[in-house]
């Protein structure tokens, strides 16, 4: 797979498919065309309402340059990750714990607890209770949590300067 999608892994294929069509200035309609299938169930495939096929998944990659095989390596990754989700085998912190009010802006549900775990231990860090923090530290673990705490975070951008 290329490494430019790497950072895809486990979105819709089909979304991943738009954005590209929409950078390289292409209109989904006539590069449906262009690798024979039919604009319904392409619409769908980019609207992220049905997966890709390898057989078209391979006319996509050749007709746009990408190395053999990396839509259905996404469709792949996109539906390990959905599995994962619909079977709970996803580790997480004890959310009856955890505040709604401390995750205000997303689902607790959508977290991914891996992948944003810095994220997760500076939020928890920053505006949780002792029994959340606790929460936190067993779950990531002292050593994981001291080494996300001691790397700066990002500061706000600012759009105007005062």
């Amino acid at each position: 797979m290329e490494k430019s999608m790497e950072r895809f892994k486990g979105i819709h294929p089909g979304l991943i498919l738009e954005r590209e069509l929409k950078r390289r200035a292409i209109k989904p309609s006539p590069f449906a065309r262009s690798i024979d299938t039919q604009r319904q169930i392409f619409n769908a495939i980019i609207k992220g309402q049905r997966g890709i096929p390898v057989p078209l998944s391979l006319k996509v990659d050749q007709a746009l340059g990408f190395e053999e095989g990396t839509f259905a390596l996404l469709q792949t990754f996109y539906e390990i990750k959905n599995a994962k989700t619909n079977i709970g085998n996803i580790n997480k912190p004890d959310l009856t714990i955890l505040r709604k009010v401390l995750f205000w802006d997303t689902d607790v549900h959508k977290i991914d607890w891996e992948k944003q775990a810095k994220a997760v231990i500076h939020r928890t860090f920053e505006r949780g209770n002792q029994e959340e923090k606790n929460e936190i530290l067993r779950f990531y673990g002292k050593e994981q949590v001291q080494q996300a705490l001691s790397e700066p975070t990002t500061a706000p951008m600012l759009l105007h300067k005062h």
